[in-house]
């Protein structure tokens, strides 16, 4: 969703959207500390390869979702729900 959209959704979809991401966040940060411990683990069994890499991946889909929660916490402060 983009921030048009966002602002068309009623308080309860607000609402429920907020919800979403909260648990969007927690499986970021669980995923980025997974991918990181792979790197670290293929990192000292076999050196640099492709293993190593692999956090560099996710990183683009965290940044999306975080500013998307930034651009939800933006409007929940717009409209005084939070």
């Amino acid at each position: 969703m983009n921030q048009k959209e966002l602002s068309t959704l009623t308080d309860e979809a607000l609402l429920q959207e907020v919800k979403k991401s909260k648990t969007t966040v927690i499986f970021d940060a669980a995923i980025i500390g997974v991918l990181i411990g792979i790197s670290v683990f293929s990192i000292v069994k076999k050196g640099f390869g492709l293993l190593s890499l692999l956090p560099l991946i996710y990183i683009p889909i965290a940044t999306r979702n975080r500013k998307y929660q930034k651009a939800l916490e933006k409007l929940l402060k717009e409209r005084n729900l939070k």
